[in-house]
C-alpha cells in the first residue's frame, strides 16, 4: 500500500453511504487501507449492524487512469461467485463520485502479513492454508474462470483464519474449450513465463501462482526474486530457481510439479489434492490466530499462598509527563528489570534492525506536526497481533506478571524461567532457563512445578481483581493445542516507561502518560495507543517522508535510547 499524501482527505467519501436499488443505508467506519485505486473501510448496514469491507473506488481516478472496464469485468466476475473460499461478494452501487463494492470483512488481513511476520511457516500449516487455495481454486476453474494474480496479497483470512480468495481485478473467463487468453492488463505477482512470452495462456497460470505462493510460504522468499524486474522475468523464462535441502521431499515434489515451463506438463487443480505433501498427514480444520505470529507447537504437530501485599508498581502513574519531561530524561536509569538468560540470536537480530531503522528516522529529520498524520495515512494491515495489556511488578520478590491484549497471561520469575497461560485458562507452557518448551495444562503437571503453577495464578487472580477487566469466558478449543503465544523475553523500568521484548520481535513501551508505543521489525512501523485505546499504526517510511508530532517523536527518540540498552542486555 503506497503512502497518501497529507491533503488526501476522505471529503469524497461520505460518511453515510446509500444504496438505492436495495435501499441499504451504511455508516463508514475506520479506514482499512488501500491498493491501486480503490481506498477500503470497514462499513456497517445501519439496520442489521453487519459490518461489511467497503472497497470505494473514485469515479474520477477511473477515468483518467481507463479503468471502467476493468472494473466491470472484475465485478460481472466477482459477483457470479458463492464459495467458502472465495472473498463474499454483497453488492456494489455508486453515486456521483464513487463505485462502492460491498464485500465480507477479512480482518486478520492478508498472507502477505503472515508472511512478513513468520518468513517461513511449517509444514503443518502450510498444508492448511494450500489445501483451502486449491479448493477455491478448484471451484473458480469449474466455473471457467482463470484469476491470473493469485499471490500472498490476495489470499484474505477471516477470524478462524480461513482462507478467502479476493481482487479479481485481472481475472478473465474461459469462454470455450481449448481457449488460450492473448491479452493481460497489468503485471500479476507471480507472472507465469507464457504470459511473458505472449504464447497465449489458460488456467495453467494459476497452477504456476499457487507454486510461487507455497515455495515463499515454506522457503521464506518467492522462487524468482532478484533485485530487478528484469533479472527476475529473466530467471522465469528460463525457470531458473533452487529448492533449498531443508525442504521435505513432498513438498519440493509438489512445487517443482507446478513451477514448470510448459504448462501442459503442470497437474491441474484436481490433481495436486492428489499429491503426498496433501495427503500424507491430517488437516486441521482452523488455526489460532497465535499462528500469524508464532510457530505452532512441535510437539502436537508430531502427534497431531495468596499474595497479601500491593505489587511494587501496577501502572507508571506520573502525570506529569509530556514530551519535553521524556526529552530532559532519555538516559534516566534502569530500576528493575528481567531477561532469559539464554538468548536466541534471532530476537537480538531484531533489536539490531529495529535500532537501525529508528536511527534512520531520526537522522532523516522527520517534519514535526501539530497532530499525528490522518487515518488514510495509517497503514491498518501492520498493526500488531498481540501486545501486552496490563503488566504488575513482583520482582523484588516472584517475577514480573503480564496480560496480553488476547487475554493470555504469562509471568517471568526471578529465575528467568517463565510460564504462560493461554487465554482458555487451560493449557500452560514452561519455558526454562535454556528456552526449551514443556507443554501441560493446570490439571496436569509435573510436582515440581507446584510453586509455580501456584504463583502463577495469584499473578493471574491479582490481575483479574485489580487491573483487568474480566473477559467473557474462554472456550477451549481444538486450535489452541497447538497455539504457541509470544512470550516476554525482557523487561526493564525506568523513571518514564515499562520495556517490554516479546519472542515475536516486537517492543512494546508503556508511558506513564498512559499511551503506548508497540514498534515491529518485521512490518517496519510503530503502533501509538492512547489512554482510550485507539491505535494509529505508521510505518516509519511514512514518518520519515511526512512526518509527526513532537509528542510522538520523542517517545521514538525516547525507545530508540532504549533499544541501546536492550541490545546490552542481549550481549
Amino acid at each position: 500500500m503506497s503512502s497518501v499524501k497529507p491533503d488526501d482527505k476522505t471529503s469524497d467519501i461520505p460518511e453515510k453511504l446509500y444504496d438505492a436499488s436495495s435501499k441499504k443505508t451504511y455508516k463508514r467506519l475506520r479506514f482499512f487501507g488501500k491498493g491501486g485505486f480503490a481506498k477500503c473501510y470497514e462499513i456497517m448496514d445501519v439496520v442489521s449492524g453487519d459490518v461489511f469491507a467497503g472497497k470505494i473506488v473514485s469515479k474520477k481516478l477511473m477515468m483518467k487512469h481507463n479503468q471502467k472496464e476493468k472494473m466491470t469485468q472484475e465485478i460481472t466476475i466477482h459477483r457470479s461467485l458463492n464459495h467458502k473460499n472465495v472473498v463474499g461478494f454483497h453488492s456494489y452501487f455508486d453515486d456521483q463520485l464513487n463505485i462502492y463494492i460491498v464485500l465480507e470483512l477479512c480482518k486478520k488481513r492478508s498472507m502477505m502479513e503472515l508472511h512478513k511476520r513468520r518468513k517461513i511457516i511449517t509444514d503443518y500449516e502450510c498444508r492448511y492454508y494450500i489445501n483451502q487455495v486449491l479448493t477455491g481454486v478448484k471451484y473458480l476453474h469449474d466455473k471457467h474462470i482463470i484469476h491470473r494474480d493469485l499471490k500472498l496479497g490476495n489470499l484474505f483470512l477471516n477470524d478462524e483464519l480461513h482462507v478467502k480468495i479476493g481482487d479479481f481485478g485481472l481475472a478473465t473467463k474461459i469462454e470455450y474449450e481449448g481457449e488460450r487468453k492473448k491479452t493481460l492488463c497489468g503485471t500479476p505477482n507471480y507472472i507465469a513465463p507464457e504470459i511473458l512470452n505472449k504464447k497465449g495462456h489458460s488456467y495453467e497460470v494459476d497452477i504456476w501462482s499457487i507454486g510461487c505462493v507455497m515455495y515463499t510460504l515454506l522457503v521464506g522468499q518467492p522462487p524468482f526474486e532478484t533485485k530487478s524486474l528484469k533479472d527476475t522475468y529473466t530467471k522465469i523464462r528460463k525457470c531458473d530457481y533452487r529448492i533449498p535441502t531443508t525442504l521435505r521431499s513432498t513438498a519440493a515434489e509438489m512445487i517443482c510439479s507446478m513451477l514448470q515451463s510448459d504448462p501442459i506438463k503442470r497437474p491441474n487443480v484436481t490433481s495436486l489434492f492428489d499429491f503426498e505433501f496433501i495427503t500424507s498427514s491430517y488437516i486441521p480444520s482452523s488455526l489460532p490466530i497465535s499462528c500469524l505470529t508464532m510457530a505452532p507447537r512441535a510437539d502436537q504437530l508430531e502427534n497431531a499462598d495468596r499474595m497479601g501485599r500491593k505489587p511494587l508498581s501496577e501502572v507508571n502513574d506520573d502525570t506529569r509527563f509530556e514530551s519535553s519531561f521524556l526529552k530532559n530524561n532519555l538516559h534516566d536509569a534502569i530500576t528493575a528489570s528481567g531477561t532469559m538468560s539464554r538468548h536466541n540470536e534471532g530476537y537480538r537480530t531484531d533489536i539490531e534492525n529495529l535500532y537501525k531503522e529508528l536511527s534512520k528516522l531520526i537522522a532523516s529529520k522527520p517534519p514535526k506536526l501539530a497532530v499525528n498524520l490522518d487515518d488514510e495515512n495509517t497503514d491498518p494491515a501492520v498493526q500488531p497481533l498481540f501486545w501486552v495489556s496490563k503488566w504488575v511488578d513482583y520482582s523484588d520478590k516472584y517475577g514480573f506478571g503480564y496480560q496480553l491484549c488476547d487475554e493470555g497471561m504469562g509471568v517471568m520469575f526471578n529465575d528467568t524461567t517463565k510460564l504462560i497461560m493461554l487465554a482458555n485458562g487451560l493449557n500452560v507452557h514452561f519455558i526454562d532457563k535454556e528456552g526449551t518448551e514443556t507443554y501441560m495444562d493446570i490439571h496436569n503437571y509435573p510436582p515440581q512445578m507446584e510453586k509455580k503453577m501456584k504463583l502463577l495464578s495469584y499473578f493471574k487472580r491479582y490481575m483479574t481483581e485489580h487491573l483487568v477487566k474480566a473477559g467473557a469466558g474462554a472456550v477451549n478449543v481444538e486450535s489452541d493445542q497447538i497455539s504457541r503465544i509470544p512470550h516476554l523475553h525482557t523487561w526493564f523500568r525506568t523513571m518514564c516507561a515499562v520495556v517490554m521484548h516479546l519472542t515475536n520481535g516486537t517492543v512494546q513501551l508503556n508511558f506513564s502518560d498512559h499511551q503506548k508505543i508497540i514498534l515491529c521489525p518485521l512490518m517496519r512501523a510503530v503502533t501509538l495507543m492512547d489512554s482510550n485505546k485507539h491505535f494509529r499504526t505508521y510505518r516509519f517510511n511514512t514518518i520519515q517522508e511526512q512526518g509527526c508530532s513532537s509528542d510522538l517523536y520523542q517517545k521514538i527518540r525516547y525507545a530508540h535510547e532504549k533499544l541501546k540498552k536492550l541490545l546490552e542486555k542481549l550481549t
